[in-house]
């Protein structure tokens, strides 16, 4: 297997310990395109009806396939706020502001995390692997996922600054595509980048892997070779 081979199956097992823990992208992509579609054709109440009423399966079949409590009901409830929003406002666009607002609130929560030097990359990667936190603080560590968390936030705020534009120009369609290409498609190569970012600033700093400062190794250290 060449180095290539290698590198990309590190990171489809890097994705999948991060997706494991994340919405799926069923909850994600089919109720849009369904509540879209309806509305299209049909105006919006069948639109709602459609949206809500596919979230409800998913979340039957969930229950019944025994998985989390959790993953079951927030497709469910994340379908049923947006389609009140869209209700709401009586604009199709609306069914798509909570996850504007979600994704707003993650562009600032970026921002504000590396300001106070407790980057939102660091807290997401501890959540995933439980590496020491006192290890995402050390000098030659933080700046690394202060980096890739600016990385998200630039992204975030880039992908709300086109959602809004089609909001007020009341583009459904529009926004519907745009949410699909800079939903998962997107997320899946901000991960891959932030993964080889982040493993290529650790090397450059020459810090301490998360092992060595578990063990209290002294310098001059290996360093991260695998996993951010």
């Amino acid at each position: 297997m060449n180095r290539f081979q290698l590198k990309l199956e590190e990171l489809v097992e890097e994705f999948r310990l991060v997706a494991a823990r994340g919405r799926s992208w069923i909850d994600a992509v089919v109720p849009p395109l369904v509540f879209v579609l309806l509305n299209l054709l049909f105006g919006i109440w069948p639109a709602v009806g459609g949206a809500i009423g596919l979230a409800a399966v998913v979340t039957a079949v969930r229950l019944m396939r025994h998985d989390s409590l959790r993953n079951a009901i927030t497709g469910l409830a994340g379908a049923s706020l947006a389609s009140l929003v869209a209700i709401g406002l009586s604009r199709g666009e609306g069914y798509f502001l909570p996850g504007m607002a979600s994704g707003a609130a993650t562009a600032i929560a970026c921002l504000v995390s590396v300001l106070l030097r407790r980057p939102l990359a660091a807290w997401s990667s501890f959540v995933a692997r439980r590496w020491p936190i006192e290890w995402y603080w050390h000098p030659k560590v933080r700046p690394a996922y202060s980096g890739v968390t600016l990385l998200w936030f630039s992204f975030f705020f880039a992908r709300l600054a086109i959602q809004m534009f089609l909001f007020i120009r009341g583009s459904t369609l529009a926004l519907s595509t745009v949410n699909l290409v800079l939903g998962w498609p997107s997320i899946v190569l901000l991960l891959a980048a932030s993964y080889l970012i982040g493993l290529w600033r650790l090397r450059a700093l020459k810090g301490p892997s998360a092992e060595e400062f578990r063990n209290h190794a002294p310098p001059p250290w290996t360093g991260q070779k695998r996993g951010f």
